[in-house]
């Protein structure tokens, strides 16, 4: 991979990978390479000497990147010769500044060409980019910026969505006062949402325009890159944090860029032809994939915006306009076309579309057959896949050559050593593999190079090795957390849910998806759904409850209710029918609209949380506390319904 790869590299290894260390030492690959980031997305390797890089398939007239804002009225377009001009600039004021290598900058940002210029700016220094959407609270935001201590934080002044234009700017002064405390932090960097219109930001201390900070220093526009060991971090992502402070999870450089070759050319192959619009905020790990296709040569999409808005099909309007060859979205995007009735093929020129990605929760079923028997053109390849922040890669992904079955992910992704553990544990806590075809835990088994390098803020290592490597005790392997089984035909990964929100009544494991699907197939009244077990303290056995959130315009009813346990139980088994089904009025979300089950059977189950900023919408959890005592919760309906008979 490492000669297929053609990455822009100094130096050469002796050994790939120490194959007799323990995979939790995260042992070290490709030792003796160094190498950058923003280089490798910016330039080509020269065939001839890879230590020299050439504008092979990205020459400086060439587009690169697309900014589209939500409406769709203006389209703007930047070339790599622009590109690569306004980061050189940046560049050499934060160097002038004192920014060097291992450095922390942040940004709290819109899919932007600005916040592009922000990454590779910092990456072509040897620094450390972390990135967080305009949409976050702000507590969320500083949940991670107080971690990590950057010297720099770049914001937007404003942000659009739903129709409407948000002004940052009250964000953006509680950002400056929570950062005071902080020895690293210089300023935050405002840039203007709306090229041409800034904010005005008179009165306000600690900021500056990114107009002033540019002219702050005198300095050449020379492209300089610090190529660093293939080992060392350039990026902070987090986790979702849903029940208290994020992790902080620290990736290589060199990891992350044999990943995407890998990924790109392998499993998508990637191309300069490709048009790629993946739908992200930048405080998802899918942002890095929306910037990854540039290595190829590709162009990318940055859509900034509510993905529903002025209509259910804008971004297909896009994929038709801007003749995109690979769409990313979510399962949920497309639930609610099919809820919709849209019918993509017939709306719409999708003639130069080649795939469709989905991720970020279980692709049901049912949207497998109502994507080829309705939606989309034949010929469009359907690409489910999951691995995540953790592994800024996949663990189930594509793949061009097998065919595509209903159901989960294709396969496993190439290099990357995964099993399935029986979930069921003795005393000894020794992992066992089940035969294919039984649901169990997703395991790593073997080192792989995208493994992140350490957690910050974390010196011993605890954490880090508590988040993967201490399920079980023998051996020693990287547990991702999610519930999976592998086809005994097809080899396909099926993803059930998340391990820790497994349903387990009786000692009959099965995931929420199990219900899920049930419901997006058959009730079109329900709007959304969120299924959980509990277990009290003094419960002997797991409850499941599902709480449906209904469509405007349809009633919550006991009919409703009978009628989804019996399909459940018809489609699924008798085991599978839930306890309890209640009504509820949201559901808790991330807000990258992924919905979140683990605080929700947390708190059913009698915790007390503390909710994470990273939640979009944290009060929603409240409604939920009353069901820790579901008895008094039943006793109460049943005078409600005695009353009204009366």
């Amino acid at each position: 991979m490492w000669d297929e790869a053609n990455l822009i590299h100094s130096g050469s290894y002796t050994q790939v990978v120490d194959t007799s260390a323990p995979m939790e030492t995260i042992p070290h690959w490709f030792q003796g390479t160094h190498l950058n980031y923003a280089e490798n997305i910016l330039y080509t390797a020269d065939p001839r000497d890879r230590t020299k890089r050439t504008t092979v398939n990205k020459e400086d007239d060439k587009v690169c990147l697309t900014e589209i804002r939500e409406g769709n009225t203006e389209v703007r377009h930047m070339n790599w010769g622009e590109a690569r001009h306004r980061i050189a600039r940046l560049a050499n004021v934060l160097r002038a500044k004192g920014v060097k290598k291992g450095d922390r900058v942040a940004v709290v940002a819109s899919t932007s060409f600005d916040t592009f210029i922000c990454f590779m700016a910092i990456c072509s220094l040897g620094g450390l980019f972390s990135s967080s959407s305009t949409d976050m609270g702000t507590k969320g935001i500083l949940e991670r910026l107080l971690q990590i201590r950057p010297k720099y934080v770049f914001v937007d002044d404003a942000a659009v969505y739903n129709g409407k234009r948000i002004d940052l700017r009250g964000k953006i002064s509680e950002i400056v006062a929570g950062m005071k405390d902080v020895s690293e932090f210089e300023a935050v960097v405002v840039q203007p949402r709306f090229p041409g219109h800034p904010a005005d930001l008179a009165g306000m201390t600690g900021v500056a325009t990114l107009e002033q900070f540019l002219a702050s220093e005198q300095v050449d526009e020379e492209m300089r890159f610090e190529r660093v060991a293939f080992r060392d971090p350039f990026l902070i992502v987090y986790s979702s944090g849903t029940t208290g402070v994020p992790k902080c999870i620290v990736h290589s450089v060199g990891g992350v860029l044999i990943s995407v070759t890998k990924e790109g050319l392998l499993h998508r192959e990637w191309s300069p032809d490709n048009v790629v619009l993946q739908y992200t905020t930048t405080g998802w790990i899918m942002y890095l994939a929306s910037i990854q296709s540039l290595l190829a040569g590709a162009r990318s999409i940055l859509y900034d915006g509510s993905p529903f808005m002025p209509s259910l099909t804008s971004l297909l309007e896009i994929v038709s306009q801007q003749r995109v060859t690979d769409f990313g979205t979510s399962p949920r995007y497309l639930h609610e076309l099919q809820k919709a009735s849209k019918i993509p093929r017939t709306l719409l020129d999708l003639s130069s579309l080649r795939a469709v990605t989905t991720t970020g929760m279980v692709l049901s079923d049912s949207l497998f057959e109502w994507f080829y028997d309705t939606a989309f053109p034949p010929s469009v390849h359907l690409k489910n896949i999951s691995g995540g922040t953790d592994l800024a890669g996949c663990f189930g992904i594509e793949n061009p050559l097998d065919p595509v079955y209903v159901g989960g992910c294709q396969g496993p992704c190439l290099g990357t050593k995964i099993e399935v553990y029986d979930s069921t544990l003795d005393e000894s806590q020794t992992g066992k593999p089940v035969q294919d075809g039984e649901p169990g835990e997703l395991v790593a088994t073997a080192s792989f190079p995208n493994q992140p390098v350490f957690f910050w803020s974390d010196s011993t290592g605890e954490k880090y090795q508590n988040a993967y490597y201490t399920r079980y005790a023998a051996p020693r392997v990287w547990t991702h957390g999610d519930f999976i089984q592998r086809h005994p035909v097809t080899g396909q990964i099926l993803f059930l849910g998340r391990a820790d929100g497994v349903l387990n009544p009786s000692g009959v494991r099965f995931g929420s998806s199990d219900i899920y699907s049930v419901i997006e197939t058959h009730f079109p009244e329900v709007q959304d759904s969120i299924c959980v077990g509990q277990r009290r303290p003094q419960d002997q056995d797991e409850s499941v409850m599902l709480f449906l959130k209904m469509n405007e315009g349809y009633e919550y009813s006991e009919g409703l209710v009978e009628r989804i346990k019996g399909k459940i139980a018809e489609e699924r088994s008798r085991r599978h029918v839930p306890k309890y089904v209640f009504q509820t009025w949201e559901i808790p979300t991330t807000v990258n609209l992924k919905k979140v089950e683990l605080p929700v059977k947390q708190i059913v189950s009698g915790r007390i949380i503390k909710p994470s900023g990273t939640l979009a919408n944290p009060e929603s959890l409240n409604f939920y506390y009353q069901f820790a005592k579901v008895e008094e919760v039943l006793e109460k309906e049943k005078k409600i319904k005695e009353r009204s008979r009366l």
